[in-house]
Order: C-alpha cells, then sequence, then structure tokens
C-alpha cells in the first residue's frame, strides 16, 4: 500500500485501505469489492493485497473475470468442472480483475457465481469492476444470477468505490490544462 497515491487520488477512502492492509479481511473470509471507472488505482490496491498476503504466507490467485469464465467453459467441454471448480475454491485470496470490462459469455455469469458461491464464508475474494452495483443485473443479463451474487459477496464485505480521476491519464490531463492556460492566455 506504501506505493499508493492516495494524495492523487483523493476518491479513495485511506482508513479502510489501511485496514484492508491488516489482512484481517482474510481471517473473516470477508470479501472485497473494489469499484470505479478505468484508472482509478483498482488493479494496483487489489494486486497489493494480494501481494500482501502471499507474503504473509496465504496462497492467492489472481485472474481476470472473462479468464475465469473462459477457464470454467473449457473445463466444462472437457469434462473437467469438478477439478476447475476445485482450483479456484484453493486459494484464501481469490482476486477476480475487470468485471464488466468485456461481455461475459452466456455461461460465464453462472462459472462466475458457481466459483463465488463455492467461496463464500470459506475464503476471501477480491473483485474489481467498473459496473456500479446496482447495474450488476444489466451487466449479466440474468438479474437472479447478479442478485444471488451480489448477496453472497456482499455479505460479508468492504465496499471501495473509487470515484476519481484516471492515474494513467493524469500526465494527460495536467498537459492539456497547460495547453488551455496558453491558449486562453493568448486570446486575452
Amino acid at each position: 500500500m506504501s506505493d499508493f497515491d492516495f494524495a492523487a487520488q483523493p476518491g479513495v477512502d485511506e482508513k479502510l485501505i489501511r485496514d484492508l492492509a491488516s489482512l484481517r479481511f482474510l481471517d473473516d473470509a470477508s470479501n472485497v469489492l473494489f469499484v470505479g471507472l478505468p484508472g482509478v488505482g483498482k488493479t494496483m490496491l487489489s494486486v497489493a493485497l494480494g501481494r500482501a498476503a502471499v507474503e504473509a504466507g496465504n496462497r492467492v490467485y489472481f485472474t481476470t473475470a472473462a479468464d475465469l469464465a473462459a477457464r470454467c467453459h473449457k473445463a466444462a467441454l472437457e469434462g473437467r468442472w469438478k477439478t476447475c471448480m476445485n482450483f479456484f475454491a484453493g486459494p484464501k485470496l481469490l482476486i477476480i480483475d475487470e468485471l464488466g470490462y468485456l461481455p461475459l459469455p452466456e455461461d460465464g455469469a453462472s462459472a462466475l457465481f458457481q466459483v463465488i458461491n463455492q467461496r463464500y464464508l470459506k475464503s476471501s475474494t477480491i473483485l474489481t469492476t467498473n459496473v456500479g452495483i446496482a447495474d450488476w443485473a444489466t451487466a449479466f443479463g440474468d438479474a437472479t444470477v447478479a442478485a444471488a451474487m451480489l448477496d453472497r459477496l456482499l455479505h460479508r464485505a468492504a465496499v471501495a468505490g473509487i470515484d476519481g480521476p484516471s492515474y494513467r491519464l493524469r500526465g494527460h490531463q495536467s498537459q492539456a490544462a497547460t495547453i488551455r492556460a496558453g491558449v486562453n492566455a493568448r486570446v486575452s
């Protein structure tokens, strides 16, 4: 967490992030949801928590939502569904990145639900998404699956909404502001 620039991202609840860095959420098998636009630090924070968990001796696995869905789909076709579910149930912390960035295949939401359901109350999951919780039914195309997944994820969870500017684009934003100021100075 020491690398995260809280000053550059004032929308982040620093107290919550520092509490998460204690890794107590792993002891409770609680979940963490990072919700926000692209570039606000969701992945960086989840990777930092994952790294801290590894350094504390825990098994951690990182994947994207699209890759998780693809792996589950392939396992189902090859008759390895149970093995795949056991794989995703194994780590003390599972990090699922980029939920909502790419459309999930038709069975992707079901696979994600089954992974979440299998881990429920047993192990922790960090999920990063650009989709607000209220929009999950639309994003998944199935209100029932979305509601059931949220029910399990949010039961014992910390939700960090990050609503600041993109960290990656901040150099461009300051450059654009400088150009605007120069143009406005000439016009005046």
